[in-house]
């Protein structure tokens, strides 16, 4: 695997910028990635875990709500 390359001042961005380049990097990667098929046991796992969430709908925490709580937590 090739060396990581991150932008030289890294260290020193803000949170909110390293985050907002993560988010950029995970959206690069699932771009490849739908397009790749499931295997049978992705796809029996991803079933299963829908049906929870479906009959666990209170067990759920809404994406906005878990990046809020990290946002927070970034900023001290």
């Amino acid at each position: 695997m090739p060396a990581t390359v991150l932008p030289a001042d890294f260290d020193s961005m803000p949170p909110e910028e390293r985050l907002a380049l993560a988010e950029a990097l995970w959206d690069s990667v699932q771009r490849d990635v739908a397009e790749a098929p499931l295997s049978p046991a992705q796809r029996a796992e991803l079933e299963r875990r829908l049906a929870d969430s479906i009959a666990r709908p209170d067990a759920v925490t809404p994406w906005e709500e878990v990046k809020a709580r990290a946002l927070a937590r970034a900023r001290g």
